[in-house]
Order: C-alpha cells, then sequence, then structure tokens
C-alpha cells in the first residue's frame, strides 16, 4: 500500500493530548485549593453523618404519632446505608466542577439550580419548601462570608482562562447545595427529613465556609495571587474540634439547649423519684463473706466490666428462668472481694438500677402476652438491658429510648405469633434471635448498637407490615364482598319462597327459577339494588314465568298469555345470557317452555269445546298426559358456590346483659386474641372486620390471612367457656414499669 506511510494509529495523532487534558491544564496551586477543600468537606459530610442519628433519634422523641417515629426511624436506616454512596457522589460533583475549569471553549458556565431535587418526583409544594430552605442557606453564607468568597473568586480568575462568578464558584454555596442535592437523589425519605438533612448539611458543611475560604485564600496569597486584596478576618477558631455545639443538643437554635437542659434534670427527677420507691428492696446485693473492713462501692465503669463478663455467660433460651441476675452479681462480687481482700459493693444508684431491672424482667418472663419461645428469648436480654439503663438513667423515662424501643418493637412483634413445631424457622423468631445474640457478643458500653438494630428490625417489621396490611386489606374486601353477596341471595330466597312456596309447577319450571333465575335475580340485587327498575323487571319476568304456566280457567287469559309470552320468552333470554347460564342448559329449558305453553293453549281449545259439549273428558285425558309437577312444600336456600350454611349456636340465645356479650362488644377492630383450639394448640389472631349486618368477626393471623370467623353469639360462647383471651397490646416495657412500680408502692405502703 503505497499510503500507508500516511496513515497515523489514534494513539500517536496528538503526542501531546495527555499534557492538554482538563486536569493537566489546571494550574498546581489550583489543584492544591482544591484537594484542601475536599478534605475539609469530607470531613465535614462525615461529622454530618455522624451526627444524623441524634437528630433523627432527637426528632422521633418529640413525634405525635407512632407512624411519624417508624418514619424517622426509617430514614436513619436509610440514610446510614447510602452513607457512602452520598458522601462519594458529593466528591465527585465537586471534583468534576474544578475540572470544568481547566475547560476550553465554555461560553457559559452550566450552573445547576440550588433546588435541584426535582428528579425526586416530589410534589410542587415539597419543591417550593426546598427552595425556600436552600435559598435561605444560601443567603446566609453569602451575607456571612461573602467577603471572602469574592475574593476567592476574584482570585481563581487570575488562574482560568474563563470568566468565573460567585454562583459558579466550585466552593461557592449554592454549588456546594446542588452538589450535595444531587448527591442524596437516591434518598428514599419523605420531605420533612429532607428538610432536617438540608439543615444538618446547613450546620455540619455550611457554618464552616469562612474556614473554607480563608485556608483557600491563604493558599493562593502564598504563591502570589493579588497579595493586596486585603484579609477577611475568620469569624472563629479554624479548630473544628475546639469548636462548641456539635452535639445533636444544640441542633436548630438555643431553645432546643435549653429544652435538652430541662430534659436532663427531668431525667433525674424521675429516676429520683424511683429511687425512693426502691428504697423498700435496697441492701440486699451485698457479697457473701464476712466483712472484715469498710465496703467500698465499686464505680459504673468496673460494674459494667463485671457484667460484660457475666454476659458471656448468658443461659440459652430453653432455660432463661434459671438465671438470676442479682444471686449471679453476687456471686461475681463475692469472687471480687476475696480476691482483692476488700468489700466490694454495688454503689446505691447502680444497686437501685439493678434492682428495678431486675423487676422488670421478672414480670416480662411471666408476661402471658408473649409467646413461651420469643418471651424466652427476650429474657436473655436483662444484661445488656441493665447495662444501658447504667448507662444511662434516660432508659426509665424516655419512651423513645433506643433500647426501650427495641424490646417494645420485639414484644409488639411478637404479639400475633403463634409458634408451632417449627418456630425456630420463623422469619420473626430468626431476626429476633439474630438480635439478641448480636448484643450478648457485641455490646459492651457504646449504646449505639441499639439505634442500628433497631432501625434494622423496623425495616424488617415495615416490609412484614406492608406485606401483611395488603393481604388483610384483600381479605376485608373479600368478605364485604361475601357479605353483599349473602344479603342479596338472602333477598332472592325471599322472594323465591314467597311465589313458590306451597304451589304445585312443572318441575322444569321450579329447577329453572331455583338453579337458573335466583343467579339472574342476585347479579341483578348486587349491580343495581333491590330497588332499582331492573330488579322489579326480574321480579316480573318470574311472576310472569309462573302464571303461564298455571291452568287458568278465565276467557280472557288465552288472549293474555298471546300478549306475554313474546316478552317473556325474550326477557328470559336476555336474563340468562347475562348470567352467562349454559347454553345448551338454556336451549333445552325453552324447548321445554316451549311444550308447556302449547299445552296451555290446548288446555285452552279443549276447556272450550267441553264447555260446548258439556263434557270433561278431555281434562281427565289432559292430567294423564301432562307434564311432571311438584309441589314445593320445603324452603328454598341457596347456597353460593364452594360454601357451606354458616352454622353458628345462633339457636342458644343469650340475654343481652350476659357477660359474654359484653367482652365481644368491647373488641375492637385490630385487636388481638388467643383462642384454645385444643388441648396443646392456641391460635393468635387479630380482628380484622365485623361484617354487618350479619354480625361476622373476621380475624387473621400475622401475616394477613383469614383464620377465623365467628358470630356475636359464638364468641360470647368462647367468652363464657374461658377458651380465649384478649391480648394486651400495650407498650411491653411500660406495662412492665408500671406493674412494678405499683408493687413498690403497695410494699411502701405496707
Amino acid at each position: 500500500m503505497q499510503n500507508d506511510e500516511n496513515v497515523v494509529p489514534l494513539t500517536k495523532a496528538n503526542p501531546d493530548l495527555a499534557s492538554h487534558s482538563p486536569l493537566a491544564r489546571l494550574p498546581v496551586v489550583l489543584l492544591q485549593v482544591r484537594d484542601k477543600a475536599a478534605q475539609q468537606l469530607k470531613e465535614a459530610l462525615q461529622e454530618l453523618f455522624d451526627n444524623a442519628d441524634d437528630t433523627l433519634f432527637d426528632m422521633a422523641d418529640r413525634a405525635q404519632s407512632n407512624s411519624e417515629q417508624n418514619n424517622f426511624f426509617e430514614a436513619m436506616r436509610d440514610l446510614r446505608l447510602k452513607r457512602k454512596s452520598i458522601e462519594r457522589a458529593f466528591l465527585d460533583k465537586f471534583y468534576d466542577a474544578f475540572l470544568r475549569l481547566g475547560q476550553y471553549q465554555v461560553s457559559e458556565p452550566v450552573i445547576a439550580t440550588p433546588v435541584s431535587f426535582d428528579k425526586l418526583s416530589l410534589v410542587h409544594n415539597d419543591d417550593l419548601e426546598k427552595t425556600v430552605a436552600v435559598d435561605a442557606m444560601v443567603t446566609k453564607v453569602l451575607s456571612r462570608d461573602g467577603t471572602a468568597l469574592a475574593q476567592l473568586t476574584t482570585r481563581l480568575n487570575q488562574l482560568v482562562t474563563q470568566p468565573l462568578t460567585n454562583e459558579a464558584n466550585p466552593m461557592g454555596p449554592a454549588m456546594l447545595c446542588d452538589y450535595f442535592l444531587q448527591a442524596g437523589r437516591s434518598l428514599g425519605v419523605g420531605i420533612k427529613v429532607k428538610l432536617i438533612v438540608l439543615k444538618l448539611f446547613e450546620k455540619y458543611v455550611l457554618a464552616d465556609t469562612d474556614d473554607l475560604y480563608s485556608e483557600a485564600n491563604q493558599l493562593l496569597i502564598a504563591t502570589g495571587i493579588l497579595p493586596e486584596l486585603k484579609a477577611v478576618p475568620a469569624r472563629r477558631s479554624t479548630d473544628r474540634s475546639a469548636r462548641p455545639g456539635r452535639s445533636v443538643e444544640s441542633f436548630a437554635d438555643p431553645l432546643l439547649a435549653q429544652t435538652a437542659d430541662k430534659l436532663d434534670k427531668g431525667v433525674q427527677d424521675a429516676f429520683s423519684a424511683l429511687q425512693e420507691l426502691l428504697l423498700q428492696v435496697r441492701g440486699n446485693l451485698v457479697p457473701r463473706h464476712e466483712a472484715s473492713a469498710e465496703a467500698r462501692p465499686i464505680s459504673s465503669q468496673d460494674l459494667l466490666r463485671l457484667l460484660s463478663h457475666m454476659q458471656q455467660y448468658v443461659p440459652s433460651s430453653e432455660m432463661p428462668e434459671d438465671f438470676d441476675l442479682r444471686n449471679q452479681l453476687e456471686q461475681l462480687l463475692t469472687r471480687v472481694s476475696v480476691k482483692s481482700g476488700k468489700f466490694r459493693v454495688v454503689g446505691v444508684g447502680d444497686e437501685d438500677v439493678i434492682n428495678l431491672i431486675a423487676m422488670l424482667f421478672e414480670f416480662i418472663l411471666d408476661d402471658r402476652n408473649l409467646p413461651p419461645s420469643l418471651r424466652a428469648l427476650i429474657g436473655r436480654l436483662q444484661i445488656p438491658m441493665l447495662k444501658v439503663a447504667v448507662i444511662d438513667k434516660s432508659f426509665f423515662s424516655r419512651g423513645s429510648h433506643p433500647a426501650r424501643r427495641l424490646l417494645n418493637e420485639i414484644a409488639s412483634a411478637a404479639l400475633g405469633w403463634g409458634g408451632r413445631d417449627d418456630y425456630q424457622r420463623d422469619s420473626l423468631y430468626v431476626r429476633v434471635e439474630q438480635i439478641v445474640q448480636r448484643l450478648l457478643n457485641d455490646f459492651v458500653d457504646d449504646p449505639a448498637i441499639f439505634s442500628e438494630l433497631l432501625v434494622d428490625f423496623l425495616a424488617f417489621t415495615s416490609d412484614e407490615r406492608r406485606r401483611s396490611e395488603l393481604l388483610e386489606q384483600r381479605t376485608r374486601d373479600a368478605e364485604e364482598g361475601r357479605a353483599r353477596a349473602e344479603l342479596a341471595r338472602q333477598r332472592v330466597q325471599q322472594e323465591l319462597n314467597q311465589r313458590l312456596l306451597g304451589k304445585v309447577l312443572p318441575e322444569v319450571v321450579v329447577r329453572l327459577l331455583q338453579e337458573a333465575w335466583s343467579k339472574v335475580l342476585l347479579l341483578t340485587c348486587l349491580k343495581h339494588g333491590d330497588d332499582s327498575p331492573e330488579w322489579e323487571a326480574g321480579l316480573a319476568a318470574m311472576d310472569d314465568l309462573v302464571w303461564s304456566v298455571e291452568l287458568h280457567e278465565e276467557p280472557e287469559a288465552r288472549q293474555r298469555l298471546l300478549d306475554l309470552v313474546p316478552g317473556l320468552l325474550k326477557a328470559l333470554r336476555e336474563g340468562l345470557t347475562s348470567a352467562a347460564f349454559d347454553p345448551f342448559a338454556t336451549s333445552e329449558f325453552f324447548s321445554q317452555l316451549e311444550v308447556l305453553h302449547v299445552q296451555a293453549f290446548q288446555h285452552f281449545s279443549r276447556a272450550q269445546d267441553d264447555a260446548a259439549n258439556g263434557s270433561s273428558a278431555s281434562a281427565e285425558a289432559e292430567e294423564s298426559h301432562g307434564p311432571a309437577m311438584i309441589q314445593v312444600v320445603e324452603e328454598i336456600v341457596l347456597i353460593a358456590p364452594g360454601e357451606q350454611v354458616f352454622n353458628e349456636p345462633v339457636s342458644s340465645r343469650l340475654p343481652e346483659d350476659d357477660a359474654g356479650l359484653a367482652q365481644v362488644d368491647k373488641l375492637r377492630l385490630g385487636g388481638w386474641v388467643e383462642i384454645q383450639e385444643d388441648e396443646e394448640h392456641k391460635l393468635r389472631c387479630k380482628l380484622a372486620a365485623i361484617v354487618e349486618p350479619s354480625g361476622r368477626y373476621v380475624f387473621v393471623n400475622r401475616t394477613g390471612m383469614k383464620v377465623l370467623e365467628k358470630t356475636r353469639v359464638g364468641l360470647a360462647m368462647e367468652f363464657r367457656r374461658g377458651t380465649i383471651r384478649v391480648l394486651d397490646d400495650a407498650l411491653l416495657f411500660d406495662r412492665a414499669l408500671e406493674s412494678v412500680m405499683g408493687n413498690l408502692r403497695k410494699l411502701k405502703g405496707a
């Protein structure tokens, strides 16, 4: 090939290509500015996410409803799972913005709107809220650090070929907000949580822009970039560790810090009130040997170490009742005292906590609302719960404390759990067992593990709840449809019996009305109601059919039959077709009906002949050759396909003031009951629907599947026999604490 020497490989077409890459075109000092700023922003983002759990817990603590609390806990889990990807995406956007500074042929900087959450499919009002929030954040930074940012922009313009504005500055507040908003597009949280996260971004990232701009300006000044610009004094120390107010208590405004102080005082007051009641049981937790010296209390930290040692020897879930916490701790204290030669005891405050936790778990292990298998698992949490109570006394007074909430959520999920022989393979049992084992293995003195486990467990139960609610709603819809069908059947039965009971009619007509036309009337009643013209037309067709096959002697009957038959046949055919009745059976019926009508007309002719001849012989012949006749003597009962007649002891009449009926009337939708099915098995189920007007009570299991149906009287009889028990779905920890405090008050008053 003569032209081969003119063919140049693409990789060699431009030997200077690498040196002209966007990154290579950036001056070294600008790369230093970028890398220094990236490190600062990375640390700020890490601090944001480190504090997000505390902030969302604080918001959950002040939530007005369980669903709102669940939203915050699910948001915590979502943030934790996506934290790394958000941090990485934020820094990627930041680096990309610097790369664009080194690119030529850029006529206008591409400035993303600071509120680019639009890809999150939010409604207009949500966008508006976020727009206002971000605009306020940007405005605050500009008013506070605008001069330093303007100097930075001016210096950057000395290094890049394209004009740069404050808005397009990669380190400006508008761009920083945009990086964060784009990085957080995958967050599946509501607008309220998104606004909280934005507030956290303002607190932990935008609050430090003075440091960001100050250090960037200093780097540029050091290399001779516009040193004559007057430096802007820092607003505060650049030592991040020295800055106060990084805890959740300072979130939002000083009022929150004041509230937190009141909360701390409230926690102490609440525990002090408990300690007054615990005076009655204090002083029993001492080593079992002769004291040769003055008792020396061990510190709470030493107590936690002793409990961590005991935690490794908690017995298996099959025998939690064999574990006596106070007895085990006494023995351990005795060994410590003998070994050290000093009489060591537990401090008063810690002893009160130990006594209180021990009494709470005595209640829990006796609680019949918990299935035995799961109750045994929960019993193994005694030492982890004691340790967290020693660390944080708000465990007793704060309803949304993560450890306390975890205990309550496990108990709530267990309420509808009916353990069978294969319970150890049940997803709920496995999940609770994993939580218990994780706490026994990993919990030393950092309560954050409870937050993590709580969020994960809430996600698990939320998924289960969504599935069960969907099936439960389908069950309710099916039962309501069944109730409407039942009412319609009763209405059709009433009309059929009113017209047919006691009459003697051709068998084919009775069978057609009972088996086929009843379905036409049923569909009409369901679709149009029993006060509609369609319903009246269906009844009229039935009346006309019955009249047309009866024997009539009056002279005008023949003309009426002639006028009636064409319209009757049309109405019957259309009705049976609309009900999708078997076409073959329909054809057979019309053939037989035609015979009946022919015989009716023959009857009229013979009646006229007999009247003229004065003879009744033809009437006798008609009887001997007439159609097969039957008398309807039993009440017609329509049963839906695949169903049986609902049979409950309705014959047992109970007075309205019966105690069993009173208990039935106290049942509420969503409430759980336990029914003794036989000597060995109990069924736990939830009341999902009360179907009116039949008064059927429909119960479902934990998955939302229908497992039981009873009448009001049937349930009352179960209550009278003692085979049904209402389960208490109040929070486990709260019930336990209330019971223990009640017992302590009685002890104090004795």
